[in-house]
């Protein structure tokens, strides 16, 4: 296959576009949002440990095929199986990661509207003079009605699909090289500013002290599965910007600078919110609650707090939208692709459908709150479906295909640039697709449906 352009397709055009547009995909409301939390129920250092460990031996392989597919395929996530494997079943694994990132970005937005509504909050200083329970209340009062959740959805969808409208060079590209850095330094004002509360010192403690006895069968599994989901790998995102990076570009390079991007900004929001968490004697085992009032509760005690809830919840919803970006533009490339319709209908479809779905998923809170499916509402049912199901088989599937499928002189030549690179750790890299990482996804799997 040429190692030349991109078949005349939209794309990619510097490294420093790659890194920030995948590393937008992968950093989310998973590395501030969940992260912290996952971290905060997990006992810690230890927990941290584990997860750098699985970043390396499982997340940078099992993200670098997808990147190998993307760019040896040139198109979106079902042609690119279509075209590496003609006549053969295997561009369901496309159809899948299709479902995934449509389904996610439904329930997505739904929290992502959440951001935006907090943004709102903090300019209004509502969260001045209330206590943890009122802050709590709010929180429940908001995300519990019907036309305000309904309405930041509304926008947020409407703020992806502007930026996907404009394409892969004008659109992802540029928006990400704005957003990205400007998350970053936000994230980093908000750590150093966590760092310099009295007693923060026993929140850097409890994320990087390990304590082992800490470590049980679950801490190794919960680190296993935020390493993998926490790369966007399984839901067509990665495949789908692999094949807009030009045939020059160092395919490794990218995939442990990404990695390595998408740890340390989990990491800072750890930096970020432990500290204050500890400085005013908080639980930082409080779940999914400890961003929208647990972290409010801190902000309205802090001087100059004022400020700092803006810039959390701005940085909250930048990372929220550099990932709904990627998951709206896997549906979008497929339309367009594979069915031959412009981009401008092609947003259209693919945002109005997401709203659609995610509009029962933003009312699974309210009004459809009784409505169950297998005993999950709606919200829980699309995300149970994609995240314990759709994303793992569909992470199984592509190391599978990379690493018994696909010839091993054709993945050797993608990731060599034709055999102008050379790659000391071939053969590492095969291994682990090989054996290690189908073995270590079945087991995230199981244990997602609970099996194990």
């Amino acid at each position: 296959m040429s190692l030349s352009g991109n078949d005349g397709r939209d794309g990619f055009t510097s490294k420093f576009g790659i890194i920030c547009a995948t590393a937008g995909s992968a950093i989310g409301l998973g590395n501030i949002w969940r992260f912290p939390y996952v971290v905060g129920e997990n006992g810690g250092g230890a927990f941290l440990l584990v997860y750098l460990g699985f970043i390396l031996l499982l997340g940078i392989p099992v993200m670098l095929s997808e990147l190998v597919i993307g760019r040896r395929g040139q198109r979106n996530t079902f042609g690119s199986f279509r075209r590496l494997s003609p006549g053969k079943p295997w561009w369901f694994i496309g159809v899948m990661g299709l479902a995934a990132a449509f389904m996610i970005l439904a329930f997505y937005s739904t929290i992502a509207g959440w951001t935006l509504e907090y943004i709102v909050k903090s300019f209004a200083n509502a969260f001045k003079g209330k206590s943890s329970e009122e802050l709590a209340g709010m929180f429940q009062s908001f995300h519990t009605g019907v036309f305000w959740p309904l309405f930041w959805q509304v926008v947020f969808i409407v703020m992806t699909a502007w930026i996907i409208l404009s394409g892969v060079k004008k659109g992802i590209e540029q928006y990400s090289k704005i957003l990205m850095p400007f998350l970053v330094a936000l994230l980093v004002i908000m750590a150093i500013r966590s760092l310099s509360l009295p007693g923060a010192m026993g929140g850097l403690q409890f994320l990087f002290k390990p304590d082992f006895s800490e470590l049980t069968t679950s801490v190794f599994l919960s680190a296993l599965g935020q390493a993998f989901f926490s790369l966007s790998i399984g839901m067509g995102a990665i495949i789908t910007y692999g094949s807009y990076i030009r045939k020059e570009n160092n395919l490794t390079t990218i995939a442990a600078q990404v990695s390595l991007a998408d740890t340390l900004v989990a990491i800072l929001a750890g930096v970020a919110i432990f500290p204050a968490v500890f400085a005013f004697g908080l639980d930082p085992a409080e779940g999914p609650g400890l961003i929208f009032h647990v972290l409010p509760s801190i902000f309205q005690k802090l001087p100059g707090g004022y400020f700092f809830a803006i810039i959390f919840f701005i940085l909250l919803a930048i990372a929220a939208l550099t990932s709904s970006i990627s998951l709206l533009e896997v549906v979008v490339a497929f339309l367009v692709e594979e069915l031959r319709v412009s981009r401008k209908k092609a947003t259209i479809m693919a945002a109005s459908g997401a709203l659609f779905v995610g509009v029962f998923c933003t009312l699974s809170f309210s009004s459809l709150s009784e409505a169950k499916f297998f005993g999950k509402t709606i919200f829980d049912l699309l995300d149970f479906s994609a995240s314990n199901i759709l994303l793992p088989l569909g992470g199984l599937l592509i190391v599978v295909f990379v690493g018994w499928v696909m010839k091993s002189a054709e993945v050797k030549d993608e990731l060599s640039n034709g055999g102008l690179l050379k790659i000391r750790l071939f053969g590492f890299f095969r291994f682990v697709i090989k054996f290690i990482a189908p073995v270590a996804i079945a087991i995230i799997f199981f244990n997602s449906i609970g099996v194990l």
